[in-house]
Parts: structure tokens; C-alpha cells; sequence
């Protein structure tokens, strides 16, 4: 089995200049929110690398660079930052309709995680369970796709996920505009940690780490 070894520090309120917006969406209004954006992966694609070990990569790579998406409750509800975080990621299961989660460490060059990603989807890519691999690490984030359909828009609603702070990341299909690749990715966050700012500044972000692959 695999060990994560990351930190978590928590975050100290008297000093956090978030502290009022933190409990204001937190206790007083509860507020989760996505933006959903088109990211060119024209780059990607004239690379001829796998598509979504690749979004992977340069999603978690952009996840470490901002505490704001690496914030999350402890066991008593006191807020902190993981030192790094980790994708876990849905693969989609033909027989039967549903879905498997995975998760990969991401160390190292993109190659060292693509071959990862492969060890990993053979191992447990074929499990008929909602968890494959199992210990899935509290530092992860949640990554899937739907390459059926591109949307302008993509929510998930949680009655109960008014604590989650993580991000969640949902990709599209892809398409070809002006002779460029467009994939949409829909970027769900919760308000008491990252606001419209610190979204738009991650995607800039992530454009770049995806076009340096």
C-alpha cells in the first residue's frame, strides 16, 4: 500500500485576514459555487499524450501552487492546509453503467505519473466497486469526465457537502474551434475558502502548466 505523507497545518483564525468571509460562508450562509470554463489543449493533443493522465498532471500541479484549494476541515471541524494533495479520479465501467474511483500519487516528471496512472488502471481499473483502490488519502481532490457531452455549464449539488472545502473538477468533450482543441472544465468551490478571484487566477495557472507538458 501506498503512504501519503502529507501535512496538515491548521490554519490560525486570530491572524487569517479570511477569518469573517471563512465563518460567514461557512455558518451564517453555506455557500458552494462552479465556474466552468473552455482550457486549450491544443498542446496536449499535438503531443499525442494521453488525454486524461495528462489533465491530471497539470491540475494537481496548479492545485499545489494554491492554499486556496488545499484547505479543508479536520475531524473537529477546524479549518487547515494540506502540504500537497492528489488526484482521485473516476474511471467509467461499460458493463454495468457506473463508475470506479482511483487515485495516483503525483511525484516526479509527468512521465513518472503516467506510468503511475497506467499501474494503477491495470490494478484496479476493472473493479466493479465505486471505491477500486482502496485507502483513498484525505488529501486528494476529486477529478472526473464526461466525454459524451461538452457543456457551458456543470453543478454538483451536496445537501450534506456545506463542510467540504476541497475543489471538484469535472471535465467535458472536447472539441476543435479555430483550429484549436477546447475541452470545458467546471471548477466546483466552496465561497468560505476561494472566491471568483482565486478560480480565475488557478485557471490562467493551469493554461500554463498544461501548455509547459
Amino acid at each position: 500500500m501506498e503512504e501519503n505523507m502529507a501535512e496538515f497545518t491548521l490554519i490560525d483564525l486570530a491572524g487569517w485576514p479570511r477569518r469573517t468571509f471563512f465563518e460567514h460562508y461557512l455558518h451564517e450562509i453555506p455557500c458552494t459555487y462552479s465556474l466552468t470554463a473552455n482550457i486549450d489543449i491544443t498542446h496536449i493533443r499535438k503531443q499525442h499524450l494521453r488525454l486524461y493522465p495528462a489533465l491530471m498532471y497539470a491540475l494537481t500541479r496548479t492545485v499545489n501552487q494554491f492554499p486556496q484549494f488545499r484547505t479543508a476541515l479536520d475531524s473537529e471541524g477546524r479549518p487547515g492546509i494540506f502540504s500537497e494533495m492528489l488526484p482521485c479520479y473516476t474511471v467509467f465501467q461499460p458493463e454495468t453503467e457506473t463508475f470506479t474511483n482511483l487515485w495516483t500519487e503525483v511525484t516526479g516528471s509527468y512521465s513518472d505519473f503516467a506510468a503511475a496512472y497506467e499501474r494503477d488502471l491495470t490494478e484496479y481499473g476493472a473493479a466493479l466497486a465505486i471505491e477500486g483502490k482502496p485507502n483513498t488519502p484525505p488529501n486528494s481532490f476529486p477529478v472526473s469526465m464526461v466525454p459524451w457531452e461538452s457543456f457551458t455549464g456543470f453543478n454538483l449539488n451536496l445537501p450534506k457537502g456545506s463542510t467540504y472545502l476541497l475543489p471538484i473538477f469535472t471535465f467535458g468533450k472536447f472539441m476543435e474551434q479555430d483550429e484549436c482543441t477546447l475541452i470545458p472544465l467546471s471548477v466546483q468551490v466552496h465561497h468560505a475558502v476561494c472566491d471568483g478571484f482565486h478560480v480565475c487566477r488557478f485557471l490562467k495557472q493551469l493554461r500554463e502548466e498544461i501548455n509547459n507538458l
